[in-house]
C-alpha cells in the first residue's frame, strides 16, 4: 500500500526502486509528460481571456478542423519531450508523421504517443478536456526511430495515462502495476497522490455511447443498447443512465471511478473507416489504464491491447468498462442472429433505435 498524497515524483522514485536495473530515463519521461500537463492546466483554465479559444485555421492529418488549444498543447508536449534526449520519437493526433530524433540528437529509450488535447470539441463551452499519452520501448540499439518503431500492439506499453483537466486537474497513470490517480496542488506545483489503487467497479447502471449513430450501429451494439433502455421490465431487469461527455477522458474517468461501460464501435457510417478513435494513442493508452483497475478494454470483439496496429494513425472500435458488461458485448458479437433473446416491446417497429419503414 501507498502513503497518500506523496508527489508524483516520491511516486516514481518508490517504483524505480524496484527495478535496480531501471537507469532513470523512464521517470525524466513520465515527469516531462506531468509538466507539459501543468502547463496546459494552466491555459485551459485562463478559458475564454487567454485568447485560445476557437479554429486555428487548420485540418490535421485525421481531417479534423484544429483548434487553437490543439496546436498549443501539441508544442507544449514537443517543447517539453524534446529536451533531455529521453524519447526517441512522438506520435501525435496533431501531427502527420512522427517527430523523430535526428541522428546527431541525443537517443533515447522510449517513444511516445499521444493525444494533446482529447474532447477539443469541448473547449469553446467549457467542458472537460484532458491529455492522453502512451510510453513505449524504442528499439534495440542506438538508431534514430521510424515511423513504424510505433507500431507496437498494446500490451507492450510501458505506462499509460491521461490528464483530466476538470474542477481539478488529475493525473492518472499506470506504469504495469495498479492505476493510481494524482491530483494537481496549484499552490505547490505538484501532483499528489490522491486516488491510489483505482478499481472499475464490476457492478454498473450505466453506460456511454453517441445515440445519433444508432442507425449505423451493428446488431450487437443494438441489442446492447436496446436491452439497457428496457430498464427493469427487459432482459437486463434493472434501470441504465446514459452518459455522453463527448471527450473520452472525462468518460474514462467516470468509468474509473465509479463503473459504467463506454462504446464507440465500429459502424456502418463509412465503410474505409473501421473505427472512430485512434488506437496507437487513444485505444491503447486508455485500454491499459483500465484493464490495469481490474476493467476490460475491447474492440467489441476481443482484447483492444492485442490488436497489432497497421498504421499510426489507425482507427478502430473501441468498448471498454465494467468488466461483465464488455464481456456481454464480446459475447453479443460471437452470437448467432437466431441465438438472441427476444426483442422487448419497446424497441420493436415503432421503438426509438428502429425504422418506422
Amino acid at each position: 500500500m501507498m502513503s497518500p498524497n506523496i508527489t508524483l515524483t516520491q511516486y516514481l522514485i518508490e517504483q524505480r526502486r524496484r527495478f535496480p536495473q531501471a537507469t532513470g530515463s523512464f521517470n525524466s519521461v513520465i515527469l516531462a509528460v506531468a509538466l507539459a500537463c501543468k502547463a496546459l492546466s494552466r491555459k485551459v483554465a485562463y478559458g475564454a481571456l487567454a485568447g485560445l479559444h476557437g479554429p486555428a485555421g487548420a485540418v490535421n492529418v485525421q481531417g479534423e478542423t484544429q483548434h487553437q488549444l490543439d496546436v498549443l498543447a501539441n508544442e507544449t508536449f514537443v517543447h517539453c519531450l524534446r529536451w533531455g534526449g529521453y524519447v526517441r520519437g512522438m506520435l501525435s493526433e496533431e501531427m502527420d508523421d512522427p517527430w523523430l530524433s535526428s541522428a546527431s540528437e541525443d537517443t533515447g529509450d522510449y517513444l511516445l504517443a499521444l493525444d494533446p488535447l482529447d474532447g477539443s470539441s469541448n473547449i469553446d463551452v467549457n467542458l472537460s478536456v484532458g491529455s492522453i499519452f502512451s510510453v513505449l520501448r524504442a528499439p534495440d540499439g542506438a538508431r534514430p526511430a521510424c515511423a513504424d518503431d510505433f507500431l507496437q500492439p498494446g500490451h507492450r506499453q510501458v505506462a499509460a495515462g491521461y490528464a483530466l483537466y476538470g474542477p481539478s486537474t488529475m493525473f492518472v497513470l499506470t506504469v504495469g502495476h495498479g492505476t493510481h490517480g494524482f491530483t494537481l496542488n496549484p499552490e505547490l506545483g505538484e501532483f499528489l497522490l490522491t486516488h491510489p489503487d483505482l478499481s472499475v467497479p464490476e457492478e454498473t447502471h450505466e453506460f456511454a455511447i453517441n445515440a445519433s449513430n444508432s442507425r449505423f450501429w451493428e446488431p450487437p451494439i443494438r441489442r446492447y443498447v436496446e436491452e439497457c433502455l428496457a430498464g427493469k421490465n427487459g432482459p437486463r431487469q434493472k434501470d441504465f443512465n446514459m452518459r455522453w461527455i463527448a471527450s473520452m477522458v472525462a468518460d474514462a474517468h467516470r468509468i474509473l471511478t465509479r463503473g459504467g461501460v463506454f462504446m464507440y464501435p465500429r459502424d456502418t457510417r463509412d465503410p474505409s473507416r473501421p473505427g472512430r478513435l485512434r488506437l496507437l494513442y487513444e485505444c491503447n493508452p486508455v485500454g491499459m489504464l483500465i484493464e490495469q483497475a481490474g476493467g476490460r478494454a475491447s474492440t467489441g470483439e476481443g482484447p483492444i491491447l492485442q490488436v497489432a496496429p497497421l498504421a499510426p494513425h489507425q482507427r478502430i472500435g473501441f468498448v471498454f468498462g465494467s468488466k461483465g458488461e464488455v464481456e456481454r458485448i464480446e459475447r453479443y458479437h460471437r452470437e448467432k442472429p437466431d441465438e438472441r433473446e427476444p426483442d422487448t416491446p419497446l424497441f420493436n417497429m415503432r421503438g426509438l433505435f428502429r425504422s418506422l419503414v
